[in-house]
């Protein structure tokens, strides 16, 4: 599985391309619904020795205005060469489509997106060629949506408001809130948003939470994240189980030892025994029970 959130926050716009025209609104600007859309070539290599790659790049038809160029950036952290890059890339797209581009950066820190929301001025101070103006989303500008109700209006933009929120203290109630609609939406459009979601918790504490809400409120969804979420789950009950298990085996040597070296265990010393779960504490505690002149001696040290 993908598990990275730099997938899940541009692929998003693949699986919904109309979903910019609705975050746009979010995001305090005006574009317009598109009538079609197209998912052009990422690649915007001009020569051999520099290959240049976008993350995801749409071509947004509407009824009024002229078809629009939309690209994706995900942007992890700060890059200092990234505004060249994007300014080359809007560049590009305007000589080789002939139409005009937009940048879409999306972040999950708020330093990040407030840092590649700055403006950008290319050229000498005394006379600016270019003016880089990316619109951003991120953690400082998008809505943290834990009201199933608002989930309801627009699972797309919350979505990629969970994405945008994984380190967010109430994470916990916006994947809540993400699973409850969820579990009455037709499986076709489940199956991109639990997906989406799970790469964009990434390696995130959030990320647990997400693959357990789907194992216990999602349990009849059914794709190949939520049977490898509820595999992982029985693998790790059977291991926990097997623990236990030799856990259990190792007080029962200790008992036995005394037993037939025919040492009284008091119960609370028996109680202590097959309490503990640690093997390094039973393993230490067996080898001491050989030689103990009486069963609380194996607890010295202790």
């Amino acid at each position: 599985m993908v598990s990275s959130p730099h997938e899940a926050m541009h692929r998003i716009f693949q699986e919904y391309p109309d979903l910019f025209s609705r975050l746009s609104e979010v995001l305090g600007v005006s574009f317009a619904p598109p009538t079609s859309v197209a998912i052009l070539p990422t690649d915007v290599t001009e020569t051999r020795p520099l290959e240049r790659r976008l993350d995801t790049l749409l071509r947004l038809e509407t009824e009024d205005d002229e078809p629009l160029l939309l690209a994706v950036e995900a942007q992890g952290k700060k890059d200092p060469d990234k505004p060249a890059s994007w300014a080359y890339y809007a560049s590009y797209l305007l000589t080789k489509y002939r139409l005009q581009p937009m940048l879409l950066v999306v972040c999950q820190d708020r330093a990040t997106a407030e840092w590649a929301a700055r403006e950008v001025r290319f050229g000498p101070r005394q006379w600016p060629l270019l003016t880089l103006r990316p619109l951003v989303a991120g953690p400082h500008n998008m809505p943290v949506i834990t009201d199933p109700a608002e989930v309801r209006k627009d699972l797309a933009v919350a979505t990629l408001s969970a994405i945008t929120h994984a380190t967010h203290p109430k994470v916990e109630a916006i994947l809540k809130a993400m699973t409850h609609v969820l579990r009455d939406t037709p499986t076709a459009l489940v199956n991109p948003i639990v997906e989406l979601i799970a790469q964009g918790m990434g390696q995130h504490p959030a990320a647990e939470q997400w693959r357990k809400l789907v194992a216990v409120d999602l349990s009849f969804y059914k794709s190949y994240i939520s049977e490898e979420i509820r595999d992982e789950g029985r693998a790790e009950g059977r291991a926990e189980g097997r623990a236990e298990g030799r856990a259990q085996g190792r007080a029962e040597d200790i008992l036995d030892v005394f037993e037939v070296r025919g040492i009284d265990v008091p119960e609370a010393v028996r109680e202590r025994i097959t309490g503990c779960h640690d093997p390094e504490t039973l393993r230490r505690w067996h080898r001491r029970a050989v030689i103990a002149p009486s069963a609380e001696e194996i607890f010295t040290d202790e």
